[in-house]
Protein backbone atom coordinates (compact mmCIF):
# COMPACT_ATOMS: atom_id res chain seq x y z
CA UNK A 1 0.00 0.00 0.00
CA UNK A 2 1.14 3.54 -0.68
CA UNK A 3 2.20 5.83 2.14
CA UNK A 4 0.04 8.71 3.33
CA UNK A 5 1.31 12.16 2.46
CA UNK A 6 0.30 14.35 5.40
CA UNK A 7 0.18 17.51 3.31
CA UNK A 8 -2.39 20.35 3.14
CA UNK A 9 -4.36 18.54 0.40
CA UNK A 10 -4.74 15.47 2.63
CA UNK A 11 -6.11 17.52 5.53
CA UNK A 12 -8.35 19.61 3.24
CA UNK A 13 -10.03 16.40 2.04
CA UNK A 14 -9.81 14.14 5.09
CA UNK A 15 -11.01 16.51 7.82
CA UNK A 16 -14.38 17.36 6.17
CA UNK A 17 -14.81 13.69 5.19
CA UNK A 18 -14.47 12.51 8.78
CA UNK A 19 -16.70 15.27 10.16
CA UNK A 20 -19.33 14.19 7.63
CA UNK A 21 -18.93 10.53 8.62
CA UNK A 22 -19.29 11.43 12.31
CA UNK A 23 -22.45 13.48 11.72
CA UNK A 24 -23.98 10.74 9.59
CA UNK A 25 -23.22 7.86 11.98
CA UNK A 26 -24.17 9.75 15.15
CA UNK A 27 -27.32 11.45 13.93
CA UNK A 28 -28.73 10.14 10.67
CA UNK A 29 -28.57 6.36 10.51
CA UNK A 30 -25.08 5.72 9.07
CA UNK A 31 -26.40 5.37 5.51
CA UNK A 32 -24.26 7.98 3.76
CA UNK A 33 -21.24 7.63 6.10
CA UNK A 34 -19.46 5.41 3.58
CA UNK A 35 -19.17 8.48 1.35
CA UNK A 36 -16.19 9.41 3.52
CA UNK A 37 -14.38 6.47 1.92
CA UNK A 38 -15.17 7.81 -1.54
CA UNK A 39 -13.94 11.27 -0.60
CA UNK A 40 -10.74 9.90 0.93
CA UNK A 41 -10.11 7.83 -2.18
CA UNK A 42 -9.46 11.13 -3.96
CA UNK A 43 -6.17 11.42 -2.08
CA UNK A 44 -5.50 7.87 -0.81
CA UNK A 45 -5.23 4.33 -2.12
CA UNK A 46 -8.60 2.62 -1.34
CA UNK A 47 -6.95 -0.01 0.88
CA UNK A 48 -5.19 2.75 2.84
CA UNK A 49 -8.50 4.58 3.21
CA UNK A 50 -10.09 1.40 4.63
CA UNK A 51 -7.40 1.08 7.27
CA UNK A 52 -7.45 4.76 8.11
CA UNK A 53 -11.21 5.05 8.58
CA UNK A 54 -12.08 1.87 10.54
CA UNK A 55 -10.56 3.01 13.88
CA UNK A 56 -12.30 6.37 13.42
CA UNK A 57 -15.65 4.72 12.72
CA UNK A 58 -15.17 2.55 15.81
CA UNK A 59 -14.40 5.68 17.84
CA UNK A 60 -17.64 7.31 16.68
CA UNK A 61 -19.51 4.07 17.47
CA UNK A 62 -18.10 4.04 21.00
CA UNK A 63 -18.98 7.64 21.86
CA UNK A 64 -22.49 7.43 20.37
CA UNK A 65 -23.56 4.25 22.19
CA UNK A 66 -24.20 6.13 25.43
CA UNK A 67 -26.65 8.78 24.07
CA UNK A 68 -28.75 6.01 22.50
CA UNK A 69 -28.24 3.33 25.16
CA UNK A 70 -31.02 0.70 25.16
CA UNK A 71 -33.20 2.80 22.87
CA UNK A 72 -32.69 0.37 19.99
CA UNK A 73 -35.00 -2.32 18.62
CA UNK A 74 -33.18 -5.37 19.97
CA UNK A 75 -34.86 -8.08 17.79
CA UNK A 76 -34.04 -6.14 14.61
CA UNK A 77 -30.50 -5.38 15.82
CA UNK A 78 -29.97 -9.03 16.81
CA UNK A 79 -30.99 -10.33 13.37
CA UNK A 80 -28.71 -7.85 11.61
CA UNK A 81 -25.73 -8.55 13.89
CA UNK A 82 -26.08 -12.34 13.68
CA UNK A 83 -26.41 -12.10 9.89
CA UNK A 84 -23.37 -9.83 9.68
CA UNK A 85 -21.00 -12.44 11.16
CA UNK A 86 -20.93 -14.73 8.08
CA UNK A 87 -20.95 -11.63 5.85
CA UNK A 88 -17.79 -10.31 7.49
CA UNK A 89 -16.19 -13.78 7.35
CA UNK A 90 -16.97 -14.00 3.64
CA UNK A 91 -15.55 -10.53 3.10
CA UNK A 92 -12.33 -11.54 4.87
CA UNK A 93 -12.05 -14.75 2.83
CA UNK A 94 -12.69 -13.04 -0.50
CA UNK A 95 -11.05 -9.67 0.20
CA UNK A 96 -8.17 -10.25 -2.21
CA UNK A 97 -10.31 -11.54 -5.07
CA UNK A 98 -13.85 -10.21 -4.56
CA UNK A 99 -15.22 -7.87 -7.19
CA UNK A 100 -16.75 -5.25 -4.93
CA UNK A 101 -18.30 -3.49 -7.94
CA UNK A 102 -20.81 -6.32 -8.44
CA UNK A 103 -22.05 -5.88 -4.89
CA UNK A 104 -22.10 -2.09 -5.22
CA UNK A 105 -24.40 -2.44 -8.25
CA UNK A 106 -26.71 -4.92 -6.51
CA UNK A 107 -27.00 -2.84 -3.35
CA UNK A 108 -27.49 0.35 -5.35
CA UNK A 109 -30.35 -1.23 -7.30
CA UNK A 110 -32.00 -2.56 -4.11
CA UNK A 111 -31.63 0.78 -2.30
CA UNK A 112 -33.08 2.80 -5.18
CA UNK A 113 -35.82 0.24 -5.72
CA UNK A 114 -36.81 0.43 -2.05
CA UNK A 115 -36.95 4.23 -2.12
CA UNK A 116 -39.08 4.02 -5.26
CA UNK A 117 -41.38 1.54 -3.54
CA UNK A 118 -41.81 3.82 -0.50
CA UNK A 119 -42.57 6.80 -2.74
CA UNK A 120 -45.15 4.74 -4.61
CA UNK A 121 -46.80 3.82 -1.29
CA UNK A 122 -46.73 7.47 -0.19
CA UNK A 123 -48.44 8.51 -3.42
CA UNK A 124 -50.91 5.60 -3.00
CA UNK A 125 -49.88 4.11 -6.31
CA UNK A 126 -49.47 0.72 -4.59
CA UNK A 127 -50.72 -0.58 -1.22
CA UNK A 128 -48.45 -0.44 1.84
CA UNK A 129 -46.94 -3.58 3.35
CA UNK A 130 -49.14 -5.05 6.07
CA UNK A 131 -46.16 -5.73 8.34
CA UNK A 132 -42.37 -5.22 8.48
CA UNK A 133 -39.86 -7.63 6.97
CA UNK A 134 -39.28 -10.80 9.01
CA UNK A 135 -36.16 -12.19 10.66
CA UNK A 136 -34.99 -13.99 7.53
CA UNK A 137 -34.79 -10.70 5.67
CA UNK A 138 -32.98 -9.19 8.65
CA UNK A 139 -30.39 -11.97 8.62
CA UNK A 140 -29.91 -11.55 4.87
CA UNK A 141 -29.61 -7.77 5.18
CA UNK A 142 -27.06 -8.28 7.96
CA UNK A 143 -25.01 -10.67 5.83
CA UNK A 144 -24.95 -8.25 2.91
CA UNK A 145 -24.11 -5.37 5.24
CA UNK A 146 -21.30 -7.36 6.85
CA UNK A 147 -19.74 -8.21 3.49
CA UNK A 148 -20.03 -4.78 1.91
CA UNK A 149 -18.96 -3.07 5.11
CA UNK A 150 -15.84 -5.23 5.15
CA UNK A 151 -14.80 -4.49 1.58
CA UNK A 152 -15.78 -0.81 1.39
CA UNK A 153 -17.47 0.42 4.63
CA UNK A 154 -20.73 0.48 2.63
CA UNK A 155 -23.01 -1.52 4.93
CA UNK A 156 -25.46 1.33 5.54
CA UNK A 157 -27.93 0.84 2.66
CA UNK A 158 -28.85 -2.83 3.38
CA UNK A 159 -29.41 -2.00 7.05
CA UNK A 160 -31.45 1.09 6.15
CA UNK A 161 -33.71 -0.87 3.79
CA UNK A 162 -34.51 -3.40 6.53
CA UNK A 163 -35.02 -0.88 9.34
CA UNK A 164 -36.96 1.72 7.36
CA UNK A 165 -39.50 -0.96 6.47
CA UNK A 166 -40.08 -1.58 10.18
CA UNK A 167 -41.79 1.73 10.93
CA UNK A 168 -39.46 2.59 13.82
CA UNK A 169 -39.36 5.99 15.49
CA UNK A 170 -36.39 8.16 14.58
CA UNK A 171 -34.43 7.59 17.80
CA UNK A 172 -35.12 3.83 17.81
CA UNK A 173 -33.99 3.69 14.19
CA UNK A 174 -30.84 5.68 14.93
CA UNK A 175 -29.99 3.73 18.10
CA UNK A 176 -30.39 0.44 16.24
CA UNK A 177 -27.95 1.49 13.51
CA UNK A 178 -25.44 2.62 16.15
CA UNK A 179 -25.57 -0.77 17.90
CA UNK A 180 -25.43 -2.77 14.66
CA UNK A 181 -22.41 -0.97 13.23
CA UNK A 182 -20.64 -0.95 16.58
CA UNK A 183 -20.79 -4.77 16.42
CA UNK A 184 -19.95 -5.05 12.72
CA UNK A 185 -16.91 -2.80 13.03
CA UNK A 186 -15.63 -4.86 15.96
CA UNK A 187 -16.06 -8.01 13.84
CA UNK A 188 -13.95 -6.39 11.09
CA UNK A 189 -11.03 -5.26 13.23
CA UNK A 190 -9.13 -8.54 13.69
CA UNK A 191 -9.39 -9.66 10.03
CA UNK A 192 -8.22 -6.20 8.94
CA UNK A 193 -5.17 -6.59 11.16
CA UNK A 194 -4.36 -10.05 9.79
CA UNK A 195 -4.77 -8.84 6.21
CA UNK A 196 -2.25 -6.04 6.78
CA UNK A 197 -4.80 -3.26 6.16
CA UNK A 198 -3.56 -1.38 9.23
CA UNK A 199 -0.12 0.21 8.94
CA UNK A 200 1.88 2.72 10.96
CA UNK A 201 0.68 5.42 8.51
CA UNK A 202 -3.00 4.53 8.81
CA UNK A 203 -2.83 4.44 12.60
CA UNK A 204 -1.08 7.82 12.68
CA UNK A 205 -3.69 9.21 10.28
CA UNK A 206 -6.50 7.87 12.46
CA UNK A 207 -4.99 9.52 15.52
CA UNK A 208 -4.59 12.85 13.73
CA UNK A 209 -8.17 12.79 12.41
CA UNK A 210 -9.79 11.60 15.66
CA UNK A 211 -10.79 15.15 16.76
CA UNK A 212 -12.61 15.70 13.45
CA UNK A 213 -14.53 12.42 13.84
CA UNK A 214 -15.45 13.23 17.44
CA UNK A 215 -16.60 16.72 16.48
CA UNK A 216 -18.79 15.21 13.76
CA UNK A 217 -20.27 12.74 16.28
CA UNK A 218 -21.05 15.57 18.69
CA UNK A 219 -22.77 17.53 15.92
CA UNK A 220 -24.68 14.46 14.77
CA UNK A 221 -26.16 13.62 18.19
CA UNK A 222 -27.33 17.20 18.67
CA UNK A 223 -28.72 17.45 15.17
CA UNK A 224 -30.65 14.21 15.71
CA UNK A 225 -32.54 15.67 18.66
CA UNK A 226 -33.26 18.97 16.88
CA UNK A 227 -34.52 17.63 13.54
CA UNK A 228 -38.28 16.77 13.59
CA UNK A 229 -39.16 13.11 13.00
CA UNK A 230 -40.83 13.68 9.62
CA UNK A 231 -37.84 15.66 8.35
CA UNK A 232 -35.47 13.06 9.82
CA UNK A 233 -37.01 10.25 7.77
CA UNK A 234 -37.17 12.43 4.67
CA UNK A 235 -33.43 12.95 5.10
CA UNK A 236 -32.92 9.23 5.76
CA UNK A 237 -34.69 8.30 2.52
CA UNK A 238 -32.78 10.99 0.62
CA UNK A 239 -29.51 9.66 2.07
CA UNK A 240 -30.47 6.12 1.07
CA UNK A 241 -31.30 7.25 -2.46
CA UNK A 242 -28.06 9.22 -2.81
CA UNK A 243 -25.91 6.46 -1.36
CA UNK A 244 -27.64 3.86 -3.54
CA UNK A 245 -27.10 6.01 -6.63
CA UNK A 246 -23.45 6.55 -5.69
CA UNK A 247 -22.89 2.81 -5.20
CA UNK A 248 -24.56 2.06 -8.53
CA UNK A 249 -22.45 4.71 -10.28
CA UNK A 250 -19.24 3.47 -8.67
CA UNK A 251 -20.03 -0.12 -9.59
CA UNK A 252 -20.81 0.70 -13.21
CA UNK A 253 -17.88 3.05 -13.76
Amino acid sequence: MTAISFDPLFFAVAVPAMIFAGVSKAGFGSGPAFAAMTILALVLDPAVALGLTLPLLMLVDAVTLRPYWRRWDWPAARDLIVGALPGVALGAALYRIADADVFRILIGVVALGFVGFRLAVHWQAIPARARPFGSRVGLLAGAVAGFTSFVSHAGGPPVAVYLLAGGLGKTTYQATTVLVFWAINIFKFVPYAFLGIFTADTMLGSAVLAPAALFGAWLGVRAHHVVPERLFFSLAYAALALSGAKLLWDGLT
